[in-house]
């Protein structure tokens, strides 16, 4: 007699369930995560970022974890497909992650490397003098792709009857990255920086939020 192949027990709806569950409930920790990270942020300039110590780095660690779980978010709920967004729909959520962990890089160099500097030549902290070639590979490439990937995701999101969730996403990491960029042009004291980044970060984390209740109303 001819064995049988064993049947699959695998369930394609259970693991799209699954991915979606994982991608909601992360959406609702990163996105507050990362903003809590990003309010508790030091002052930028090199004598407060060595005055502060271990606390310039912790704040980065948060944002970081903000990031990783954004990251494992937007790939669950890609996975999940419970949010289609048309036949362009993968080329927003790729954009989006490609943004988040760009970012991410950004962070964790930024938290490492900025209290090293802050030690020897503070006068240079978060300034161009400090952006080398190594830095600038890093950080130019995330301060197009972060802002740029939610837009990309956020545009889908708003045509595909999904407008809140895309806005605040969208809008959010604009607001964000330009609060990063004021740095280089007003200098780390100026109050812009902080102000812009956490209502950028607070919009941005909304806009999670929301993503994470659309997805619950349809897993």
């Amino acid at each position: 007699m001819m064995a049988h192949p064993a049947q699959s027990t695998v369930d394609p709806a259970r693991g799209r369930r699954t991915s979606g569950t994982i991608g909601r409930t992360t959406a609702l920790i990163g996105g507050p995560v990362f903003l809590l990270g990003t309010a508790l942020h030091p002052a930028r300039d090199g004598q407060s970022v060595a005055a502060v110590g271990q606390l310039y780095g912790l704040t980065h660690d948060l944002q970081a974890l903000g990031l990783v779980l954004q990251a494992v978010s937007l790939v669950g709920i890609l996975a999940s497909r419970v949010v289609t967004l048309g036949r362009r729909g993968p080329l927003g959520w790729y954009a989006a992650i490609l943004g988040t962990l760009t970012w991410f890089g950004v962070i964790v160099f930024d938290g490492s490397h900025n209290p090293a500097v802050a030690r020897y030549a503070p006068e240079i902290v978060h300034t161009p003098a400090d952006l080398g070639a190594g830095g600038a590979l890093l950080v130019l490439p995330a301060l197009l792709l972060f802002p740029l990937g939610y837009a990309v995701l956020g545009v889908l999101l708003g045509r595909h009857g999904r407008g809140w969730p895309g806005l605040l996403l969208g809008l959010g990491a604009i607001v964000y990255t330009v609060g990063g960029l004021v740095v280089f042009v007003a200098g780390p004291h100026s109050p812009l920086i902080q102000s812009l980044e956490v209502v950028g970060a607070a919009l941005y984390a909304a806009g999670y939020i929301a993503l994470a209740w659309t997805v619950r109303g349809m897993t």
